[in-house]
């Protein structure tokens, strides 16, 4: 097992919520990027959200107003909270983080260092 373990994934209708969270453990990443990608099956893996160390925060435009990314650096975990989930956000997700090399948005997976093993979303309508 990795150092990111994702949890709060399943089914849910579309319209309702769902908040995934990703824990870290064997070190402190709190100077570090933590950001949230989806695969959909057949498809790329996609950028949804990232938080920087400070706080300041990135989301896909398919998610802006819907999603929140949110993280807590004493307990080293980051947030997802989804709502008004539509089909279309069925896939799995993924959390990574990185080092705060460069500038936002951080939306590249290729320039993250770690990643969880995935947890699945499901939204039926």
């Amino acid at each position: 097992q990795g150092p990111l373990v994702e949890s709060g994934g399943g089914l849910v209708q579309a319209g309702g919520s769902l908040r995934l969270s990703c824990t870290a453990s064997g070190r402190t990443f709190s100077q570090f990027v933590m950001g949230w990608f989806r695969q959909a099956p057949g498809k790329e893996r996609d950028f949804v959200a990232a938080v920087t160390a400070d706080g300041i925060t990135y989301y896909a435009d398919s998610v802006k107003g819907r999603f929140t990314i949110s993280r807590d650096n004493a307990e080293n975990t980051m947030y997802l909270q989804m709502n008004s989930l539509m089909p279309d956000d069925t896939a799995v997700y993924y959390c990574a983080i990185r080092r705060p090399i460069g500038s936002g948005p951080y939306s590249y997976p290729r320039q993250y260092d770690y990643w969880g093993q995935g947890t699945q979303v499901t939204v039926s309508s």
